[in-house]
């Protein structure tokens, strides 16, 4: 199956912000439960373990990667059925990424966003995002789970471009 990659990327004060969103016919508090509960994140990214709270740290196993290794994740913001923002830092780096709930008609739009000190490797990171939101969606209506290389390396050169665009031409958000 061809993928269309929906990404865009933003420049601000502090780097580059990458957004996808995705949307979802069901109210915000089913939403967030699938952005929360551990036994629903484990059917899309990986179980996680912990006292969660703003401020704590929790272990997330990250269940569809190579070896699926444990990392501590920072809770920065929790504002239930509205937002969570968190942070870890690995072998790759900082990871700074939020998901934003919104709900209007029965329909919840689920705005995630990772925020980028550097553009690079931004070919890996939008491939492997719009992965999961999509590995998201089959844990919440049923449908097969996508593999990997529906989205890399067939996404690298929307994600190349995006960056290339947007540091020759994009004004702080």
């Amino acid at each position: 199956m061809t993928r269309t990659p929906a990404g865009r990327l933003f420049r601000t004060a502090a780097g580059h912000d990458l957004v996808l969103t995705r949307t979802f016919r069901a109210p915000a508090s089913d939403v967030w439960a699938s952005l929360t509960e551990p036994e629903r994140t484990a059917r899309w990214f990986g179980p996680w373990q912990g006292d969660a709270g703003p401020g704590r740290t929790i272990r997330v196993q990250m269940a569809y990667e190579e070896q699926q290794p444990w990392c501590d994740v920072q809770i920065d913001a929790c504002e239930p059925q509205r937002r969570l923002a968190v942070s870890m830092i690995d072998s790759y780096g900082s990871w700074l990424l939020e998901m934003e709930l919104s709900e209007a008609d029965g329909t919840t739009e689920l705005r995630f966003v990772q925020h980028l000190t550097s553009v690079e490797g931004i070919a890996e990171v939008g491939a492997g995002w719009e992965y999961y939101l999509d590995m998201l969606v089959a844990s919440r209506d049923g449908s097969p789970q996508p593999g990997f290389d529906e989205y890399h390396p067939a996404m690298r050169s929307y994600y190349q471009a995006l960056a290339q665009e947007n540091s020759d031409s994009a004004q702080p958000a």
